[in-house]
């Protein structure tokens, strides 16, 4: 593995650590199954192209897929929270109606090119030049995925953050505790979607292209890296669990370019599933062999 595909690793890493956050706010902190994500990426990516290519300025582009990825998660959980239905079957349905959205959003097309254009990327990534070109775009998104978890923890830490967890943990407690949950996991599952778009967006602008197939194992690259992220730092601290959604996505794209870049082990593109699960499996089945040896 060469220097470009390591740095190509990290930054991969770093984008889909916020799919890893998202998915962490809805089925850990929320407990809630939430599939929604498989829409709300693409989606942000749609939202932010189709309006670039329309010569919105990049950073309105940019929170206007926040504001669609939000209002996604809100659709889900009104369905589940006001209609009763099961929580795991209205993500479906909004995802897939998400995938005829996203179309409509990028003009009638399955895929829309920004090729050439100014992107939030373009405009920030100068600002770390001296780091060089790979280095610098490596330099910006951490800056921008550790402002996020660090906003996102003082919120979990305030007073409508913990009611928040209150929620996930015993909804019928905090309900007798005069917690609106219903209101919590509306609000839980649009911050948790805002994210996922907000990812969605920035592999959009710095790729410079947005397709409707991008979700394509979105679900489950995120859903790896929190596992892999809290199989290597188990805690029960907010900010380590944060974290852990960090180091799980960027280690998760690691071992994906070392299985796809090493000729002896004879890997194509197309194992790419195949290795995701191994994957996984691997970090789901590890705190049972550790459980194992200490008794």
């Amino acid at each position: 593995m060469n220097i470009i595909q390591f740095t190509g690793a990290i930054e991969l890493g770093l984008i889909y650590s916020l799919v890893a956050i998202g998915i962490f706010l809805s089925f850990r902190v929320l407990k809630f199954s939430d599939l929604t994500v498989g829409g709300s990426f693409p989606l942000g990516a749609a939202v932010t192209v189709s309006l670039i290519s329309l010569e919105i300025d990049p950073f309105l582009a940019t929170l206007a897929a926040l504001a669609a990825g939000a209002l996604a998660g809100w659709v889900t959980a009104t369905l589940s929270i006001r209609f009763k239905i099961i929580d795991l079957i209205a993500s479906i349905i909004t995802m897939t109606a998400l995938y005829s959205v996203n179309i409509r959003v990028m003009h009638g097309q399955s895929n829309l090119s920004i090729l050439g254009q100014e992107t939030l990327i373009s405009k920030l990534k100068p600002t770390f030049a001296f780091l060089g070109g790979s280095y610098a775009l490596i330099a910006l998104l951490v800056l921008l995925v550790s402002g996020i978890s660090i906003l996102l923890y003082l919120f979990l830490s305030s007073h409508y953050g913990l009611a928040l967890r209150a929620t996930g943990n015993n909804a019928r407690m905090a309900r007798a505790n005069g917690i609106a949950d219903g209101r919590m996991i509306q609000v839980g599952l649009a911050l948790s979607n805002a994210l996922i778009a907000l990812a969605g967006s920035i592999f959009a602008q710095e790729n410079s292209f947005a397709d409707v197939n991008i979700n394509v194992g979105i679900i489950v690259v995120g859903l790896t890296g929190l596992i892999l992220g809290e199989t290597l730092l188990s805690s029960h601290r907010l900010f380590l669990q944060l974290f852990a959604c960090l180091v799980g996505a960027i280690v998760n794209q690691l071992l994906f370019a070392v299985a796809l870049n090493v000729g002896d082990i004879g890997l194509e593109p197309t194992d790419l599933n195949l290795i995701t699960a191994v994957i996984l499996a691997g970090a789901m089945i590890l705190p049972t062999l550790r459980k194992g040896t200490q008794k």
